[in-house]
C-alpha cells in the first residue's frame, strides 16, 4: 500500500507539468507573431522575453525561501492560479507597457523550457519520493513527459492559421489560445489539489540553505553562465530567427518545433541510462559541447533544409543535461535544503537568462542575426569546460 501512495504524487506532478509544458510549448512559438502583429519591434520582443525570465526569477527566490517552511502542494496551487491570470491577462492586453508588467508577473514562458517558478517545488516533490539509485531516472521521466508534451504544443500552435480559414482574424485566434493556456492552468491546479499535503521532512530550517550551501552557490554561478548563453536562442527568437530569415511559416515552425521537441524528450532517458555508465557529470558535459558545435554551424546553414538538420541534430543533444543537471542538485544537497537548493540554482538562471535575450533582440534589429548563435555556442562550450574541470570528482552518492 506504501508503495501505490508513494506513486501518486508523482503521478500528478507528470500531468501537470505535461499540461503546463504543452502551453509553453505553443506560448513560446506564438509570442513573438502576436507581439510583432501588434506592431512592436524585434528588440521589444527580445525586451519582453527579459522581463519574463526576470519575474520568474524573483518569484524563485521567493519559492526557494519558502520551500523548506510550507506546504509545497499550497505553493505549487499558488503557482497555478498565477499561470490561470497570466494567460487571461495576456488574451485582453495590447498596450506594450501593461504586456511588460504581465510578462514580468506572470508565468509566460518564451524559453518552452524548465524556467519556471513550478521547477523546484516539483523537484522538491519528486526527489522525497524514490532512493537515490531510482532519481536520475525519475527526473528523466519528468522530463520525458514535459518535452513530449511540449512538442505536441508546438503542433498547436499552428491553430491560429487554421482558425483565419474560418474567419477569425489571426490576433483574435491568438488570444484564445492564451485563453486555452488559462485553462491548462486551472487543469494544473486540480491535480496539485488531489497531491496529500506534506511538509518537507526533518526539523524547520533557520536558513534556507545550510551545510551545502557552498557547492550550490558554485553549481548556481556555472548554471548562470549556461543559462546566459541560451538565453541567445530562446525558443521565441529561435522562431523569430526562422520567420525572418527564411519566411517560414507558422505551421511549418509548428512541425519543425515538433519533431525538435520529440528529439529532446527522447534524449531524457538517453541521459539517464547513460549517467549510469559514465557519471552524471560526464553526462552533461559531452553531449553539450556537440550540440553547441550544431548550433555555430545553423548560424551560417545557406539553405533552410541544412539549417533544420543542425537545430535537429543541437535538439537531440542540447537537453541531456536537463534531468542529470536535477538529479545532481538534489543529490548533493540536503533533504531539508532541496527546495532551497533546486530554487538558488535556478534564480541565478533565471535572472541571467532575462538579460541575454534583450541583448539577442537588439542584435536581430541590427541584422546581425548569426550572432546570437555563436555567442551562445561559444559561452556554453566555456560552461561545459569550467563544469568539468570544478565537480567531475564531487561525485552523487550512487556514484561511489
Amino acid at each position: 500500500m506504501k508503495a501505490v501512495q508513494s506513486i501518486h504524487p508523482a503521478t500528478y506532478l507528470f500531468a501537470a507539468r505535461a499540461l503546463r509544458d504543452f502551453g509553453d510549448g505553443f506560448v513560446a512559438i506564438l509570442l513573438p507573431v502576436y507581439l510583432l502583429a501588434l506592431g512592436f519591434s524585434p528588440l521589444q520582443v527580445g525586451v519582453i522575453a527579459t522581463a519574463s525570465l526576470s519575474g520568474s526569477a524573483l518569484l524563485t527566490i521567493a519559492i526557494g525561501f519558502l520551500g523548506a517552511r510550507r506546504d509545497l502542494r499550497g505553493l505549487l496551487l499558488a503557482a497555478a492560479g498565477l499561470m490561470v491570470a497570466s494567460g487571461v491577462a495576456m488574451s485582453i492586453v495590447n498596450d506594450y507597457a501593461l504586456l511588460l508588467v504581465v510578462a514580468f508577473a506572470g508565468t509566460i514562458n518564451p524559453s518552452a523550457g524548465s524556467v519556471s517558478v513550478f521547477v523546484p517545488l516539483e523537484h522538491a516533490v519528486l526527489t522525497r519520493e524514490v532512493a537515490s539509485a531510482e532519481r536520475t531516472r525519475m527526473f528523466a521521466r519528468y522530463s520525458l513527459a514535459g518535452a513530449l508534451a511540449s512538442a505536441v504544443g508546438a503542433l498547436a500552435a499552428a491553430l491560429p492559421d487554421f482558425m483565419t480559414t474560418f474567419g477569425f482574424g489571426q490576433l483574435t485566434a491568438i488570444k484564445l489560445m492564451f485563453v486555452v493556456y488559462a485553462f491548462l492552468g486551472l487543469a494544473g491546479a486540480v491535480l496539485y489539489a488531489r497531491m496529500p499535503p506534506r511538509i518537507t521532512r526533518g526539523e524547520p530550517a533557520k536558513a534556507a540553505l545550510g551545510p551545502s550551501r557552498a557547492i550550490v552557490f558554485k553549481l548556481a554561478a556555472l548554471f548562470s553562465l549556461d543559462a546566459f548563453a541560451g538565453g541567445f536562442v530562446v525558443q521565441s527568437l529561435l522562431a523569430l530567427w526562422l520567420f525572418e530569415q527564411f519566411n517560414l511559416s507558422l505551421a511549418e515552425a509548428g512541425v519543425f518545433f515538433f519533431w525538435s521537441g520529440v528529439l529532446s524528450a527522447f534524449s531524457f532517458p538517453v541521459a539517464a541510462w547513460l549517467s549510469k555508465r559514465v557519471g552524471l557529470i560526464n553526462t552533461m558535459v559531452f553531449t553539450h559541447i556537440p550540440s553547441s558545435i550544431a548550433l555555430m554551424l545553423a548560424a551560417f546553414a545557406p539553405t533552410l533544409p541544412l539549417a533544420l538538420a543542425l537545430l535537429l541534430i543541437r535538439a537531440a543533444l542540447s537537453q541531456m543535461d536537463v534531468p542529470t543537471r536535477s538529479s545532481y542538485v538534489m543529490a548533493v544537497v540536503t533533504e531539508a535544503e532541496r527546495a532551497a537548493g533546486a530554487s538558488f540554482t535556478s534564480v541565478p538562471r533565471s535572472l541571467a537568462a532575462a538579460v541575454s535575450p534583450a541583448l539577442a533582440g537588439a542584435l536581430f534589429a541590427a541584422s546581425f542575426r548569426a550572432w546570437p548563435f555563436l555567442i551562445c555556442a561559444a559561452l556554453k562550450i566555456t560552461y561545459d569546460v569550467l563544469l568539468l574541470l570544478q565537480f567531475r570528482h564531487h561525485k552523487p552518492p550512487e556514484e561511489y
